[in-house]
């Protein structure tokens, strides 16, 4: 669904006119607030396959610190995998990673089998630090769960099942105006939970091997 149908959802459950752009009126925008947050809280309750994405991060000899370019800081990383040797790196602690550049007794290069998130850089992106450093150019895939941007537009495109948003979303306009003799906004979050339950379970059918969700 778009921005725009999902706002115009949550209108019509709430008995109020329907809107041709988001920003048409002050409680338009409102709805449209509710709804991106909806879609924050439901992203962040599973690993939905939609939101997958691969980065590759092209190492150079001798440098350890990149930049997960398009990353942000809100990802989940699913593994990461060196393309050159066909190995999985594992994640190794700040604490850990700081002692093998600086206090290990030997200088050690080669290709990369740990990496350390290691701050953000000026356009909010998550820079990552491997170990050993690289001795030459190696691909390193991080296939992650990147949350889509806030909709902003209103053609833009929910990627996220749609129906556990509108349910979220219509359950806290319902909080802020006070109910008014049609569904409660405790009703409206148990549709919220049921609907989310069982777009997971269907979810995690169709790829078991994933990780299961986390109540929010």
């Amino acid at each position: 669904m778009t921005y725009l149908e999902l706002v115009n959802d949550v209108l019509v459950r709430l008995r109020e006119n329907e809107v041709t752009a988001v920003t048409d009126n002050a409680y338009s925008k409102l709805i449209g607030k509710y709804v991106n947050d909806a879609k924050r809280q439901v992203e962040d309750a599973y690993n939905w396959n939609a939101l997958s994405e691969t980065l590759t991060v092209t190492t150079s000899a001798t440098l350890f610190n990149y930049i997960l370019t398009g990353s942000g800081q809100r990802f989940r990383v699913l593994d990461v995998r060196n393309a050159e040797t066909d190995m999985f790196l594992n994640y190794e602690s700040t604490h850990n990673m700081n002692a093998l550049f600086n206090f290990s007794t030997l200088t050690e290069d080669g290709a990369p089998r740990l990496y350390n998130f290691n701050g953000v850089d000026v356009n909010g992106d998550t820079q990552v630090d491997l170990f050993p450093i690289p001795d030459n150019v190696y691909n390193i895939y991080f296939n992650i769960i990147k949350p889509q941007d806030s909709l902003v537009n209103s053609a833009d495109r929910l990627k996220i099942p749609s129906e556990p948003v509108l349910f979220l979303a219509y359950a806290k306009a319902l909080i802020e105006r006070g109910e008014d003799g049609g569904l409660s906004s405790a009703e409206s979050y148990q549709l919220y939970q049921t609907s989310l339950a069982d777009h997971i379970g269907s979810e995690a059918n169709r790829y078991p091997d994933e990780l299961v969700w986390q109540a929010n």
